[in-house]
């Protein structure tokens, strides 16, 4: 259960960091609500945004570490350092001139990207300056990513789970500038997407800080096509299509929304909301998995393989199947009793729980691809993932398409379309992987697991059930409880200790096994400032 005790300190980090993403999001939306400014904001972050899943949150981690950890096992530190430093120094080189040849080139990319305000040259002057202001975090999140898997390699999440928080606090700071001093939107705006780069500089430098607290020392050279760096690149590339299947799609969904005013911003709200079980639980079990999985397979413990990932997945569901029926019995009411304030208004709120319902569904999804992907990255197998995460894409594309523009041309809101594609597509991609994990027998399902899963399942519904009547009685209970935003949190509050009770009435969790979370891993240690 040291999986668990892993998983539990990189959630709850990540919990920390995601409630002041949550206060950033409620600046936000409350400065720009849903108008040209936010579409500028969110379209500018769309590519950042999307570097950092890849690389900070688990796809290029889990690609790396088996290839770096296999070398630390086989050959020693010195060894592994040397390939990370040349893996490192080539992917640096690689990612910088591609931020470079994005920035100059963005005045000619903007007007494609926001098509809705093509005809607007001050929101495509804000909005390309925006672009080229976060462009930097790309190169930091290289460097981070990679030290990162270092770190994970040794069994230490706890700084890679922490830093992202300084995202959030640097991006807040310019948020709420307004507050004291009056500034218009644009130069709210500038600002807070410079403060996104301060923020990669600043996790850059604490992970170099905490590796070379670790007695890791790496260096950026010059770059150099070793062959090393070739295998790294061969299947770490491959390993970053597979394990960033979601927010491939989620780049796909903006693509085809640039024509939509207001659309980027429902995106991202919708996103924000569904994505927070994904890195507080899939991301955080995916990271722990893989250095524990890549241990049984270089020692040849396909049963203790086999039992990790069953533990994996079952973690997984349990925190994650209460928040996917939160939000899709709940969603206008988690949205305008938290959200909805200054420029977000309750239309604005409807729309995005429209959008967010057909989340919800998937979100399961979403958590079991980044669990079921890490049997695959210990085994080095990142090719068939990789096929796998295209065809969700492939599918995402035309199922999106198709639905975006009939049910825009039917008078309906196309986002809700893209919503359904990208969770179709999710649903398809657990099926190719995990058919493919049970036909080789890396993973079993035992009578001993649906048993589990069902009683999940069950505490889930009795949590539906206290939740269900806070659509009706919405205004009651704001009126009840003095305002909406004390309403919601006990509503929630109410539901998560009803599926607590549940869970261990139904016995899908037992009391030693919620002990054992809290142990260390046997061996473990623990260098001062790290964990």
């Amino acid at each position: 259960m040291s999986l668990a005790r892993n998983t539990l300190v990189q959630a709850t980090l990540t919990l920390g960091s995601r409630i002041l993403g949550f206060g950033r999001d409620l600046a936000l939306s409350a400065q720009f609500g849903q108008g040209p400014m936010m579409d500028a904001f969110t379209t500018a972050l769309m590519l950042p945004n999307m570097f950092r899943r890849l690389f900070a949150e688990g796809a290029f981690a889990q690609a790396f570490v088996p290839i770096y950890g296999g070398v630390r096992a086989r050959e020693g530190e010195e060894a592994a350092a040397v390939t990370a430093s040349e893996a490192l120094s080539f992917m640096f080189a690689v990612v910088a001139g591609l931020c470079i040849l994005l920035q100059v080139a963005m005045p000619w990319i903007m007007p494609w990207l926001l098509s809705a305000w093509r005809d607007d040259a001050g929101v495509m002057f804000a909005a390309t300056t925006a672009a080229q202001l976060t462009m930097p975090y790309l190169a930091c999140m290289t460097i981070a990513s990679l030290l990162s898997g270092v770190l994970n390699t040794s069994g230490r999440f706890a700084l890679t789970a922490a830093v992202p928080v300084f995202l959030n606090l640097c991006t807040l700071i310019p948020l709420l500038a307004p507050l004291v001093i009056e500034i218009d939107q644009p130069t709210v705006l500038l600002a807070t997407s410079a403060a996104v780069s301060l923020s990669g500089l600043i996790q850059m430098g604490l992970l170099w800080w905490g590796v070379r607290r670790l007695g890791v020392t790496l260096r950026l050279g010059l770059p150099r096509l070793t062959p090393g760096v070739s295998r790294t690149l061969k299947l770490a590339v491959p390993g970053v299509l597979a394990g960033g299947a979601l927010q491939l799609n989620s780049v796909v969904s903006q693509l085809l929304t640039g024509s939509n005013e207001g659309a980027r911003s429902v995106l991202y709200n919708a996103d924000r909301l569904y994505q927070l079980p994904l890195g507080l639980v899939g991301v955080a079990i995916g990271l722990a998995l893989v250095p524990r999985l890549t241990r049984a397979f270089v020692t040849g413990d396909h049963e203790g393989g086999r039992r990790t990932l069953d533990d994996g997945i079952t973690l997984s569901m349990a925190f994650t199947l209460p928040a996917a029926v939160a939000l899709f019995v709940v969603p206008f009411f988690i949205i305008d009793a938290t959200v909805t304030r200054g420029a977000f208004t309750s239309e604005d709120a409807a729309r995005t729980a429209d959008v967010l319902r057909h989340f919800a569904w998937g979100v399961p999804a979403f958590v079991l691809a980044k669990v079921l992907t890490p049997p695959f990255f210990a085994r080095e197998d990142t090719r068939r993932p990789m096929i796998f995460s295209i065809t969700s894409v492939a599918i995402t594309v035309a199922l999106g398409a198709a639905l975006f523009f009939g049910m825009e041309q039917a008078g309906m809101d196309g986002v809700v379309g893209l919503a359904i594609a990208t969770s179709t597509s999710a649903w398809i991609n657990v099926a190719l992987l995990g058919g493919v994990l049970v036909k080789e027998e890396s993973w079993t399902v035992t009578g001993r697991f649906l048993s589990r899963f069902a009683r999940v399942l069950a505490a889930s519904l009795a949590m539906a059930a206290v939740l269900l009547p806070a659509n009706i009685f919405y205004d009651d209970l704001a009126r009840l409880f003095l305002a909406k935003e004390v309403a919601v949190l006990v509503v929630c509050g109410a539901g998560a200790l009803v599926y607590g009770v549940c869970i261990v009435l139904f016995r899908a969790v037992s009391p030693a096994e919620l002990k054992a979370v809290l142990r260390r891993e046997p061996g473990a240690s623990t260098p001062s400032g790290l964990d």
